[in-house]
């Protein structure tokens, strides 16, 4: 499946959160014949365990056979597209049984209200009528009718589930990322080549491991807090274990205790609870933050969710090989092959210059960069310093003419920087190549208008800060070497100290920025602060 691959709208049906492949099938079937399998398995299976395989094979093929002719004779329409070229060989029907994918589908259409879909569209009644049947008889004919409808029910589910919201709006540079609407034979494909296709849809494998997390969390948040009474605490107070009074009665009531009695060891544990599932620290105590917290009510809280649910569906799933930037925690992560292969803190964008909600195609990396200084920083920072007896050249920058490939470079004595510090003009200002240099060693690019990227960083003790929303609204990296190795399969070395290297990775990779103020957390759901008043 494509990168970002979602339906442009909310299906027919759909409940809007916000107001809302076949198991170890790693060969192309150019033959579509269970022995192609087994040899493929030759090489690592050694002599035993490949008779073994073969045996189970050739007992397999008949049944599995039969099968495949009667999807011949009874599929149509799109799903055609999918069976044809495999020779019409089942993904859910193993020798002459529903196999336990099923059992995940069904599941999963059951919780399908998670999601803001109805369960009645994807017909459960009816798949498992057809599954019983089927593995009544073991006829042939009714194996096919059950793969069949669960095909169907399968790829509506999931076109569903992808489809985003209007309600979260998020900036796609490329084609390669842009959203668009998976055919049934595109989602069959998909699920079809993964590892196993009983792990696929039982984990939703389409869907952001983001999505499913939350997705549970918020599930579990809601029998927990979600049904408590709307009851104001008053403010100004900061109450204890031990406190009496009205303050406390209104607290014991907000949290579901009984509002007569004081702040006993029962209201200092819901306390407890409530802030650790708020991103507060759980220290029993209500104090202002807490006290703000609870009066937001539970409808603020559902709504956060509700969002940050449509945001994560904006996000591939991890059998994409694509990295993820979350800008309300300052941390990236990336994935490929079904699992995260690593994760690492980041700075990102202050208030006043954010990281921006956008996804686009990382195409290359730079080695030894300049740093383009931003002109308000020119004139914020720069050109007093230079009003005030300092150096560029000992500073490592230089002034340039324009913004061209091939600028001219400027002396320093020949530009009116009283001008430039007042912002009456603008001016061209690169930092050189070298240790101290801002970008560090390396960036990563993904061609964009607004000049934000990913890039490494000499300053190293903002990581160490909680919260990292601190830079111009680029992402600066904890360990740009070994993201470096992840895009290349090696690490990055430079022959020389020329500026500017480009090196064109393998594989462009899609890169997604966006803004979580609600997430899994260890213990249930993770509430972040809205720093960039987005929420």
């Amino acid at each position: 499946m494509p990168a970002a691959s979602a339906a442009h709208a909310v299906p027919p049906g759909r409940t809007r959160l916000i107001t809302r492949p076949f198991r170890a099938r790693r060969i192309r079937r150019a033959l579509f014949c269970p022995q192609i399998l087994v040899l493929g398995l030759i090489a690592s299976a050694g002599a035993a365990p490949m008779a073994r395989a073969q045996d189970a094979a050739l007992k397999e093929a008949p049944a599995r056979s039969s099968v495949a002719a009667e999807i011949r004779a009874q599929v149509g329409g799109k799903l055609r597209d999918f069976y044809g070229p495999r020779g019409f060989w089942p993904v859910w029907v193993e020798k002459d049984a529903v196999g336990p994918q099923a059992d995940a589908l069904l599941k999963l259409i059951d919780s399908a209200e998670a999601d803001g879909l109805k369960p009645g569209n994807y017909d459960p009644k009816g798949l498992r009528r057809a599954i019983e049947d089927a593995d009544g008889s073991g006829d042939p004919k009714a194996l096919a009718r059950a793969e069949l409808a669960l095909s169907k029910s399968f790829a509506k589910l999931v076109a569903d589930m992808r489809a985003p919201s209007r309600a979260v709006k998020m900036r796609y540079l490329d084609p390669e990322v842009e959203p668009r609407d998976p055919g049934p034979a595109d989602i069959l494909r998909a699920a079809a080549v993964t590892s196993s296709f009983e792990d696929y849809v039982e984990k939703a494998g389409w869907m952001s491991p983001f999505y499913m997390q939350l997705r549970k969390a918020r599930a579990d948040y809601g029998k927990t807090w979600a049904d408590l009474p709307d009851v104001a605490v008053p403010t100004g107070l900061k109450l204890k274990p031990g406190a009496k009074g009205p303050g406390v009665g209104a607290l014991r009531e907000r949290l579901g205790l009984s509002p007569g009695g004081g702040y006993d060891k029962a209201l200092a544990a819901k306390v407890k609870a409530f802030q650790g599932d708020h991103g507060l620290t759980p220290d029993g105590i209500a104090g202002p933050q807490t006290v703000t917290a609870l009066n937001r009510g539970p409808k603020y809280y559902a709504r956060a969710l509700a969002l940050n649910m449509e945001r994560t569906r904006l996000l591939p799933g991890p059998w994409v090989r694509h990295v993820v930037v979350d800008a309300a925690s300052a941390r990236l992560w990336y994935y490929s092959g079904g699992k995260l292969d690593g994760t690492m803190k980041v700075v990102v964008g202050a208030k006043e210059s954010q990281t921006p909600m956008m996804a686009g195609m990382i195409r290359y990396a730079t080695l030894n960069p300049y740093w383009n200084v931003p002109p308000d920083l020119v004139e914020r920072k720069i050109a007093p310093k230079i009003l005030d007896g300092a150096s560029l050249q000992k500073m490592n920058y230089e002034a340039l003419s324009d913004w061209s490939a091939n600028p001219q470079k400027l002396n320093q004595s020949s530009i009116d920087w009283q001008a430039v510090a007042s912002g009456r003009q603008e001016l061209r200002v690169r930092e050189l190549p070298g240790r101290s240099n801002s970008m560090g060693r390396m960036k990563f690019m993904f061609p964009n208008d607004l000049g934000i990227y990913l890039h490494d960083t000499p300053s190293r003790d903002l990581f160490g800060k909680p919260a990292r929303q601190f830079s111009n609204g680029c992402v600066r990296l904890e360990d740009a070497p070994r993201l470096g190795k992840w895009f290349f399969g090696k690490t990055l070395t430079t022959d020389s100290d020329t500026p500017e290297q480009h090196r064109p990775l393998p594989q462009p990779v899609p890169v997604y920025l966006t803004y979580l103020t609600a997430a899994s957390g260890k213990d249930g759901v993770a509430f972040r602060p809205d720093v960039y008043g987005r929420d």
